[in-house]
């Protein structure tokens, strides 16, 4: 989708949006005149250089952060904080060690007070897409980091979200298990159809993945790259070893100074 588009043609946007930080030696710019639009079903990843903001852009799509400058718009309408229409997963899932996957997944439910038979049939369904449905009375110490991260995906799916944030969710786990949670990550998107958006330091992961690349600057993060990922989809791990996977993964490093 064009950054041109407007509020009213994107499921969420971003409007000439900066944000800078407090320190004792003054204002540090995170995000300068970011203008980025995504569009329904979409899956945009986020790339650039460490500390180039793109945690900070992508709390600002949420709702956990406000910009200083310019306006993040969801579905038409200024977004002034969090959402129910955005579930967001960040690298560390989080899980509460003395509750099981499935009462882990249940729990944002809980809170919002949704019936008990409704939040059941929904724990039960999520769990079913992220292929975990084996591990429901599982507690999170038997669990490995891939599983946990699933876990987190499914809970962040149980209250049907709109759109799905992610902030290198895979970022601290082993390279064979990445690949395998690209691939479930990829299987669980095209089952859901969800709109989202994620960050990513790993330039294969974000090729692999999304619709469309876009690519940070130096800090103050500003937009470098737009790329549109043509690659046919469904994909599968033969595309990593594929001239066009290569030729798209070699301009998004270029476009990384």
């Amino acid at each position: 989708m064009s950054a041109s588009e407007s509020p009213m043609t994107a499921i969420i946007q971003a409007i000439h949006v900066s944000k800078a930080y407090p320190t004792p030696r003054g204002a540090l710019s995170a995000l300068e005149d970011i203008t980025m639009a995504v569009a329904r079903g979409e899956f945009v990843c986020i790339v650039g250089p460490s500390g180039c903001g793109k945690s900070t852009l992508l709390r600002l799509l949420a709702g956990l952060l406000m910009p200083d400058r310019g306006q993040v718009y969801l579905q038409g309408r200024p977004l002034r904080g969090p959402s129910r229409t955005i579930g967001v997963v960040f690298q560390k899932a989080n899980l509460m060690p003395w509750r099981t996957v499935f009462d882990n997944v249940l729990l944002p439910l809980q809170v919002q007070r949704i019936p008990p038979a409704e939040a059941r049939a929904r724990v039960e369904e999520v769990l079913r897409l992220v292929d975990l449905t084996a591990f429901a009375h599982s507690y999170p110490r038997e669990l490995s980091g891939g599983m946990e991260q699933r876990v987190a995906i499914a809970r962040a799916l149980a209250h049907e979200p709109v759109i799905l944030l992610l902030d290198e969710p895979f970022g601290a786990l082993d390279a064979l298990t990445r690949e395998k949670l690209n691939l479930e990550l990829m299987r669980i998107w095209e089952a859901s159809h969800k709109t989202v958006v994620m960050v990513t330091h790993d330039i294969r992961e974000a090729v692999f993945l999304a619709d469309r690349v876009v690519v940070l600057t130096q800090r103050p993060g500003r937009v470098a790259l737009e790329l549109p990922v043509a690659l046919p989809r469904p994909r599968t791990a033969d595309v990593w070893y594929s001239d066009a996977f290569n030729r798209l993964a070699q301009q998004v490093r270029l476009a990384i100074r």
